[in-house]
């Protein structure tokens, strides 16, 4: 089968990223992927794959990676990080430095798709899903610094062909956070936050990059933001009752007051400054968790990219779930 092209995926060795290189593998791209020097390629093993571990802080070996290339999918970013100022420099001041290699080939670049997120945005309201018109309002130092990407993004849509693409909450094979909600479920426990109802987008990983395929090839994208999400909403408790379903097992479902999770943020926030790693649970991760509604509107993406939810809630959960047990994740 001959080669469409060259495709260039930052963030290529994580969760999503790799989602991304396997559909660009299946399509028949040549893909280049940038890692940094201490990423684990586990989920890059084996594929062919070019790999360039010069991270995204050097202009001048970006631009030799980017040389022929006519997609790139900027996803790599920072979702964790103890200081402020580390959301900042890994999704905006590394973006610019992307986007300043990639004037060099402005001529030759199809597209380039600046992966964002909701959290941009913020947080919905009942019955109000949030679109690519809504004000935005992040409630999080992760939502403004991809809030700033964007607007980073923006300003060299006059002289690049740039697509925003906006994901929800995301799950899926190889994805280490919410394998800790079913591995908890395996064990015989279901946790979820607060008594009253929480609806979310949740949209599974191979779908996801789907609409970024999408978005880079239909041309009339350029310049344009979107929304790639379920079009469907979920309540964790459908989630829960779903994930018995597929495991064939019941587990004790515990309510946890948002009280209890901040308590919880607030330590995790202080033990965290005594170690290398950022805590997975801080103070803002307990303001975006006790949200009530996290949902978008994905019928622009309809509309104009001919995107669609694939695959249902049930077969995703189950495509996700076998391929834990598959790979003893969850025993």
């Amino acid at each position: 089968m001959e080669k469409k092209g060259v495709a260039v995926v930052t963030g290529a060795s994580g969760f999503v990223g790799s989602h991304l290189v396997d559909l660009l593998i299946s399509e028949h791209y040549t893909v280049r992927c940038i890692t940094r020097k201490s990423s684990n390629l586990q989920w890059l093993k084996g594929k062919k794959v070019e790999i360039y571990d010069c991270g995204l802080n050097n202009k001048e070996l970006l631009e030799k990676v980017l040389y022929g290339a006519e997609y790139v999918y900027h996803v790599a970013g920072v979702i964790k990080s103890k200081k402020p100022e580390g959301y900042f420099s890994g999704n905006v001041d590394n973006t610019k430095v992307l986007l300043e290699a990639a004037l060099k080939y402005r001529k030759s670049i199809k597209k380039i798709v600046v992966v964002s997120s909701q959290t941009a945005v913020g947080p919905s309201e009942k019955d109000k899903p949030v679109d690519e018109n809504s004000v935005c309002k992040p409630i999080t130092t992760y939502g403004r610094s991809k809030l700033a990407e964007e607007e980073l993004a923006k300003s060299y849509m006059n002289r690049l062909p740039i697509t925003i693409c906006r994901a929800p909450a995301v799950y899926g094979e190889r994805d280490p956070e919410t394998f800790i909600i079913f591995n908890t479920f395996a064990k015989g426990l279901f946790a979820t936050i607060g008594f009253g109802e929480k609806k979310v987008s949740l949209i599974h990983a191979d779908d996801l990059v789907r609409g970024f395929h999408k978005a880079a090839i239909v041309p009339e994208s350029k310049g344009q933001t979107y929304f790639i999400s379920s079009e469907e909403f979920y309540t964790w408790q459908q989630v829960g009752s779903l994930v018995s379903k597929i495991l064939n097992k019941k587990a004790f479902h515990l309510a946890i007051p948002h009280f209890v999770i901040f308590t919880a943020a607030v330590f995790a926030q202080f033990f965290a400054q005594f170690s290398s790693k950022p805590a997975t649970l801080n103070i803002e991760k307990g303001k975006d968790i006790t949200r009530k509604y996290w949902t978008c509107n994905t019928s622009k993406a309809i509309k104009e990219l001919g995107y669609h939810q694939e695959l249902s809630i049930e077969d995703g959960l189950r495509k996700t779930l076998t391929w834990y047990k598959e790979n003893n994740w969850i025993k």
